[in-house]
């Protein structure tokens, strides 16, 4: 039952990392596969081991490392504005010297 939508929020990720051209949609489209997987983690933990939570714990912890992951792909991103004076990936190579 909760499989379903964490494998819809899984494709609708891989689509928008595909596709896109922002840096911003590809990294929303990223944590929104993580999210899907953080997803699976709970519900196989709830299905195969019901009275442990080491399925929560390791969500938590994926949880965090995807926050951590954001604030580093975020500086990174205005970094690349403040270069480029753009977040298109078509514009990065402007970057190589």
């Amino acid at each position: 039952m909760y499989l379903v939508p964490s494998l819809v929020m899984f494709g609708c990720g891989v689509f928008g990392f595909i596709t896109r051209k922002n840096m911003i949609a590809i990294l929303i489209s990223l944590e929104l596969m993580l999210n899907s997987v953080d997803i699976n983690f709970v519900v196989f933990n709830r299905f195969l081991y019901p009275e442990q939570t080491e399925g929560m714990f390791f969500t938590l912890f994926a949880i965090a490392i995807a926050a951590a992951e954001t604030a580093v792909a975020i500086a990174l991103i205005i970094n690349v504005y403040r270069v480029v004076k753009n977040v298109d990936i078509n514009q990065l190579t402007k970057l190589k010297f």
